[in-house]
């Protein structure tokens, strides 16, 4: 199933971005995937994804991983960074989370640096504009890893600025 990419459904408006990190992984090999799936479940819930967020916090500082889920209209979207094997565990969880279904791997290279390796568990909510970049790149196919990097990094990077404002 991994590495088949499945067709677009709808997507966007209130798009929740969740960031995790752990200071593991430094001296190893980094990789840095990107995948999508469909929920099996509502990602409109905040039950869900405090559950997501739990699991992925614990899972995640036990491996050495970290990166972004961007999480709306029953469809996830997640780049992680970390040690391959690591990233191998954490695909193996994803087939058997009954949670996803129909999980696509979209790339996997080698890095020399994380990118989301500054933030610790965080939650975003995206701005309609980051929405609508990836309902774009979605409905139109062009659901590229570079896209997808670059739309979760500003999404992190502007919510955490907010913040940071917000509390001067």
């Amino acid at each position: 199933m991994l590495g088949r990419l499945q067709p677009a459904c709808n997507f966007s408006v209130a798009l929740v971005l969740i960031v995790s990190i752990w200071g593991w992984g430094v001296g190893l090999e980094l990789e840095r995937l990107v995948y999508e799936s469909k929920a099996t479940g509502t990602t409109e819930s905040l039950g869900n994804l405090v559950v997501i967020l739990a699991e992925s916090q614990k899972n995640n500082a036990r491996d050495g991983l970290t990166g972004a889920l961007a999480a709306h209209r029953e469809r996830y979207i997640q780049v992680v960074e970390g040690p391959a094997q690591a990233l191998d565990s954490l695909l193996r969880r994803l087939e058997d989370d009954p949670r996803h279904k129909d999980v696509t791997l979209l790339d996997r290279q080698p890095i020399s640096e994380r990118l989301f390796g500054a933030w610790t568990m965080a939650s975003a909510r995206i701005t309609p504009a980051y929405g609508e970049a990836l309902d774009r790149l979605v409905e139109g196919d062009e659901l590229t890893p570079p896209k997808v990097i670059r739309i979760l990094l500003d999404a992190v990077r502007a919510d955490q600025f907010e913040k940071a404002v917000s509390a001067s």
